[in-house]
């Protein structure tokens, strides 16, 4: 995608939990459809699931189970390779990921 495709989105699923995290999670996000793979704390099994926007700090995915606010997540990306984080929202098949670290978004292309 060309710098024309970003957006700054807040990983808050609807516009009262943006205005309540504005400011704590607004940053440049790259939106995009990336298939990769996702475990859910400690369960052994692996999910796909969608990205649906990444930046530098976190990301949105589609996945149809839900997780609870805090759990932690493993993630392999194409092209960013394993990453973690926690689950900081979940709702209707989609979840917002805060990553532990942060990772080049480019490099997701």
């Amino acid at each position: 995608m060309t710098g024309g495709d970003r957006t700054v989105d807040s990983i808050a699923p609807d516009s009262a939990s943006a205005a309540s995290t504005a400011g704590k999670r607004a940053l440049p996000r790259d939106s995009l459809l990336l298939v990769g793979q996702c475990r859910l704390g400690d369960e052994p099994g692996v999910h796909e699931v969608r990205v649906r926007n990444l930046s530098e700090a976190g990301l949105m995915i589609e996945l149809d189970i839900p997780a609870d606010v805090g759990s932690h997540v493993w993630l392999d990306l194409p092209g960013i390779g394993e990453t973690s984080g926690t689950v900081a929202w979940c709702a209707a098949g989609r979840m917002g990921i805060a990553l532990d670290g942060t990772i080049d978004p480019r490099r997701a292309r």
